[in-house]
């Protein structure tokens, strides 16, 4: 079985050619301001929204993790179209990108089968998690890969997850999250500076003072697990859709962040 693509063609390009096109921008602008970062980070949070709003402020992460000696990746995503208890696992051979296939970590899924009782309770088809998968074809061609997406879960639930797996070896985590959604530009700049403020300081207590994150639990988990592993937090870069359409009424912010 496959893990087919669910939002291609609307998150992000069918074509190749396209896709290799938007890379090569976000890299392109990003090298003309900054040099990127030399951090050892095995844990990255990126936003999920579509690569025209969102897909620079991920091809930041995706760089630097390109940079680790990373073999799997798991990947953590909110589910946003259907409600269940606990975390779904996928148990599919392969997941479909248009770059190719990205194998299954078997391993993982049998370790997670095992240690946390996890099993797929729902048919995957979820643009957070989706929408990496490109990331990770293009940048780190040869790794596998598991998608767990979550719903009804204690934030420290999905924290002891997180923590066995960075206790694997040659083994990532990517936390996907958007965060506030739809207020003015300006109020999604304040309410977006809790968010930043609770990851960049590992701060629990700031986060639950007003952060709007969809993926809010995962990023509470990582937190949680950050503190636990004694790793530091980096924010590597904060924007909203507004940078890309101009409309400051209603905006969605994004942030990217690594641990080492």
């Amino acid at each position: 079985m496959r893990r087919k693509m669910s939002v291609c063609g609307s998150f992000y390009p069918q074509r190749t050619v396209d896709l290799l096109r938007y890379f090569e921008h976000f890299t392109k602008v990003y090298d003309e301001n900054f040099s990127l970062p030399k951090i050892k980070a095995k844990a990255f949070i990126v936003p999920h929204a579509g690569y025209v709003y969102s897909g620079y402020t991920a091809n930041i992460a995706y760089r630097i993790l390109q940079q680790q000696d990373i073999k799997n990746l798991v990947v953590i995503g909110p589910s946003h179209r259907v409600g269940f208890k606990g975390v779904s696992l996928c148990e599919d051979n392969s997941y479909d990108t248009p770059f190719g296939e990205i194998q299954s970590a078997k391993d993982m899924v049998d370790e997670l089968k095992q240690m946390f009782d996890l099993k797929m309770l729902i048919p995957h088809a979820e643009h957070s998690t989706e929408v990496q998968f490109p990331f990770i074809k293009h940048y780190l061609p040869h790794l596998n890969m598991v998608e767990l997406i979550y719903s009804d879960i204690s934030s420290k639930s999905l924290s002891d997850i997180i923590d066995f797996i960075l206790r694997q070896q040659d083994y990532g985590v990517i936390i996907s999250t958007d965060l506030s959604h739809f207020h003015s530009l300006q109020e999604a700049n304040r309410i977006d500076k809790i968010c930043l403020n609770g990851v960049e300081n590992l701060s629990l207590e700031t986060l639950q003072n007003g952060c709007e994150a969809c993926g809010i639990k995962g990023v509470k988990a990582m937190v949680m697990s950050a503190k636990k592993l004694n790793l530091t937090s980096h924010l590597l870069d904060y924007r909203t859709s507004a940078d890309m359409s101009n409309d400051t009424s209603r905006v969605v912010g994004y942030m990217s962040a690594c641990f080492s």
